[in-house]
């Protein structure tokens, strides 16, 4: 049998970078929109609600499978448009993936020890790292270090990816946050690749993108089927922002030009600097007052804002106009050295977080007066 020939329909998609962005972005989207209410229709047959607790920030029983569409619209995106004979190992990098997602699921259905779950993002990164090639080789002169070992660098990756993954799981506290934060994080290394020519990098940023976008409509804005991402987009989207702060440092190793940065592990912190800052400085005061790290409680950033009597929109808002003030300023200062730009971006996350953090105080104080 004959087929017919879609060479120049696959030319006209294929052929302009800004074109397959474009499409990319697009086909994440629809995937992941259009999945969205029939997701919502299954949760509610078979009651897989987040229910209401004094931990919540909800006050309604809510679907938690939004990850299943951000998921499919990212995959199913990646698979069409990101040119693996250019990246032939980004494979196992996907393979990574797909065990975090069913990680993520079967929490979100039935829930999972975060032994369990450790172990799972564990095997998933192991894969990343050993077959994927995804490590960390260089510090950019940290501490006077360039090169590193290969098992440590093993190991730092290992820390890096785990780290950033459950950063972003623990910030999905309240509607939109996540999304904003990912889209924004996705755009940020998204268009820098872009400049740089690494445009299979940048398609992944572009397929992230479109499927926050359409969960971002639903969670934010959906009545009839609101919904949250639930660790199985939580999960999902902290792993691929680590994968691309890791590609992001690793290229700038040897990268000339007006691109090139000379801070860049400072900078892909700065790029995330709100959900990493805010887990570092829950976990350190929770063991300061004696408790276990993981200990569940209502002392992230975003608790604070909504106790100062903002709603999720805007505190969503505040934190994501924060998380653009970090971009601009690793940006303009990624000249520094390593050490200095860490030093200068921490301590000014420091001073922002004590307001709202004293305000909250201050107001109880004059309640138990």
């Amino acid at each position: 049998m004959n087929f017919p020939s879609f060479t120049g329909f696959q030319d006209f998609i294929f052929g302009d970078i800004n074109l397959k962005l474009l499409f990319c972005f697009s086909l994440a989207f629809v995937i992941s929109f259009f999945l969205i209410p029939s997701i919502v229709e299954i949760a509610k047959a078979r009651s897989l609600f987040d229910e209401p607790n004094d931990r919540a920030s909800h006050i309604h029983k809510t679907p938690t499978l939004g990850g299943l569409a951000i998921f499919n619209g990212v995959a199913i995106s990646l698979l069409i448009f990101f040119d693996f004979s250019d990246f032939p190992k980004f494979q196992y990098t996907i393979a990574g993936l797909m065990i975090i997602f069913f990680t993520g699921f079967k929490d979100d259905i039935i829930g999972i020890s975060p032994f369990k779950k450790l172990v799972a993002q564990l095997i998933a990164v192991s894969i990343t790292i050993v077959f994927g090639r995804i490590l960390i080789t260089n510090l950019h002169g940290f501490l006077g270090i360039e090169e590193l070992n290969y098992h440590i660098g093993i190991l730092l990756t290992i820390i890096t990816i785990v780290g950033i993954t459950n950063c972003f799981n623990l910030m999905d506290g309240i509607d939109g946050l996540s999304a904003s934060l990912g889209m924004l994080v996705s755009l940020t290394f998204g268009a820098w690749f872009y400049l740089i020519g690494e445009y299979n990098w940048a398609i992944m940023a572009a397929a992230l993108v479109g499927a926050l976008l359409a969960f971002f409509f639903f969670n934010v804005y959906g009545k009839k089927n609101k919904i949250f991402m639930g660790d199985t987009g939580a999960l999902l989207l902290g792993f691929i922002m680590a994968v691309m702060a890791i590609k992001f440092n690793e290229l700038n190793i040897t990268l000339k030009g007006p691109w090139a940065i000379h801070a860049a592990p400072s900078v892909s912190i700065g790029i995330m600097m709100i959900p990493i800052f805010d887990t570092l400085r829950v976990f350190l005061t929770r063991i300061f007052k004696n408790r276990y790290p993981f200990s569940p409680d209502k002392t992230h950033i975003h608790h604070y804002l909504l106790q100062l009597g903002l709603s999720h929109f805007q505190a969503t808002l505040i934190l994501f106009l924060a998380s653009i003030f970090f971009i601009a300023i690793s940006w303009f200062l990624r000249f520094l050295s390593v050490a200095w730009l860490l030093l200068v971006l921490f301590g000014i996350a420091t001073i922002l977080s004590s307001i709202p953090i004293l305000l909250v105080e201050k107001r109880m104080s004059k309640k138990e007066t």
